[in-house]
């Protein structure tokens, strides 16, 4: 007989789902997911684009409901796909009513899917996006923590909102920049693996005031969820575990995440 699964616990205190992509879920209609996500007190919801392809589909979704969220920008395995046209179309909606950030954008040199000078300059050139309109950043970086931040230094005089370093697996050196100059470090079911304490790691260095929660569903499912799809309403998990890893009470970590959301999103200037 299998080991029946945990229940997803409910807490009283609402949670911030920052970084989700809602186009990508397979298991179940959207309208299921949306309501399980809201019975586990889910408030909000930021559904993430990642190529020229899915901008329209990402503001689309943006509208399915008041509290579903969205991004523009374009992932580095994109890069070669980034065109003028692409650029414009980010620019013309990068300041809409229901999109919050410029992203995901970044480097990846683990999967090399786009050539690294293309990633450096689709980077670059979506970060001074975010300048222009004001717009805080989702930024992706694997295997680049030197040219993440050699980049970001470029921009730190005319960058006025930061952003989150969001799924963060990089190092001590890229943690402690981004942490120095107000950046937000975000973390999700990877902290709940057996082989993750790097992660965790960097999740004792990170203040509680710049850590972020958010499930990169349908990717990488929280314990004890492993083998599943991932959606929103597993982020309880990843909750816990920061709980227990930073050693705070839970409560704490619920109200200073969800402030911290708020604070990096939602909080227009």
């Amino acid at each position: 007989m299998s080991k029946k699964r945990r229940e997803i616990p409910v807490f009283d205190q609402p949670i911030i789902e920052t970084h989700c992509h809602l186009d990508y879920l397979k298991d179940r209609p959207l309208e299921e997911t949306l309501a399980e996500a809201q019975r586990v007190n889910i408030e909000r919801v930021i559904t993430i684009a990642v190529s020229p392809d899915n901008l329209a589909t990402v503001r689309e979704l943006s509208q399915t409901a008041p509290w579903v969220y969205g991004t523009q920008g374009v992932h580095p395995h994109d890069a070669e796909k980034y065109t003028d046209d692409a650029e414009a179309e980010i620019r013309a909606h990068a300041g809409d009513d229901k999109i919050v950030a410029v992203g995901e954008i970044g480097l990846d040199y683990f999967y090399d899917n786009a050539d690294r000078d293309v990633q450096r300059e689709v980077f670059r050139r979506q970060l001074q996006i975010a300048c222009d309109t004001d717009r805080p950043v989702v930024i992706h970086s694997r295997e680049a923590d030197e040219d993440t931040i050699d980049i970001l230094k470029e921009f730190e005089g005319t960058l006025k909102r930061r952003g989150v370093i969001h799924s963060f697996t990089s190092g001590p050196g890229l943690a402690q920049y981004a942490l120095d100059e107000g950046w937000c470090l975000g973390f999700n079911g990877i902290t709940t693996f057996n082989k993750a304490e790097n992660v965790r790691d960097i999740v004792r260095m990170a203040p509680i005031g710049q850590i972020l929660l958010e499930t990169d569903s349908p990717f990488l499912t929280p314990v004890p969820y492993r083998g599943k799809e991932n959606a929103p309403f597993y982020i309880p998990f990843v909750a816990e575990k920061i709980a227990e890893v930073k050693q705070l009470p839970l409560e704490d970590v619920l109200a200073t995440t969800y402030d911290n959301s708020l604070r990096t999103f939602f909080q227009r200037q």
